[in-house]
C-alpha cells in the first residue's frame, strides 16, 4: 500500500498531512506534479506540464489497496477502477456508486460554463477541512494496514 497525492494542487496541508499519516503508518507517500510546482516529498515525480500528464502518471503507479489524494473527479473515477481508494482533500471518499453521477453532474457545469454561464467555485479551506481530511485518511490506512494481504500464503 502507498498513499499517492496529486500534488498538482493539492493543499499544503493536505500534504502535509499525507506526510504525517504515512510516517505514522510506515506507508511511502508518493507525490506527483509538474515540473511547475516545488513539492518535497520522499518519493516525488516530477511529470511534464501537458495536460493531464500528472493524472495519467497517478493511474498509472496506482494499485489496488493504495489510497490516492486529488480533488479530480476524473482522476478518482480512473484509480477507483483500479481498486485503490480515494479521498478528496476536504475529507470526501469517493465512492463507486456515486462517482458515475459526480462525473455526469461536471459535464453538465462544463457545458454550463462553455455556454457562457458561471457556477459557483470551491468554497475556501477551513481548519475543519483539515480535520475531517485528517481523521478519514488516518482511517483509511489504518484499514487497510490491517487487512489481510491477498499474496500473503
Amino acid at each position: 500500500m502507498k498513499i499517492l497525492v496529486d500534488a498538482d494542487a493539492c493543499p499544503k496541508n493536505v500534504l502535509q498531512l499525507c506526510l504525517q499519516v504515512g510516517r505514522e503508518y510506515g506507508v511511502p507517500v508518493w507525490t506527483v506534479a509538474s515540473f511547475n510546482h516545488n513539492i518535497v516529498s520522499d518519493h516525488h515525480i516530477v511529470v511534464g506540464n501537458a495536460s493531464q500528464e500528472a493524472d495519467i502518471k497517478v493511474v498509472n503507479l496506482s494499485e489496488a489497496g493504495d489510497v490516492v489524494v486529488t480533488q479530480d473527479w476524473g482522476l478518482a473515477a480512473m484509480v477507483l477502477g483500479k481498486k485503490a481508494r480515494c479521498l478528496s482533500p476536504s475529507g470526501r471518499e469517493y465512492r463507486p456508486e456515486a462517482i458515475e453521477f459526480m462525473l455526469e453532474e461536471r459535464e453538465i457545469k462544463a457545458k454550463h460554463r462553455r455556454g457562457g454561464g458561471r457556477t459557483k467555485g470551491p468554497a475556501k479551506r477551513t481548519a475543519d477541512d483539515d480535520r475531517k481530511f485528517a481523521v478519514r485518511l488516518r482511517a483509511l490506512v489504518a484499514q487497510r494496514a490491517a487487512a489481510p494481504r491477498e499474496d500473503a500464503p
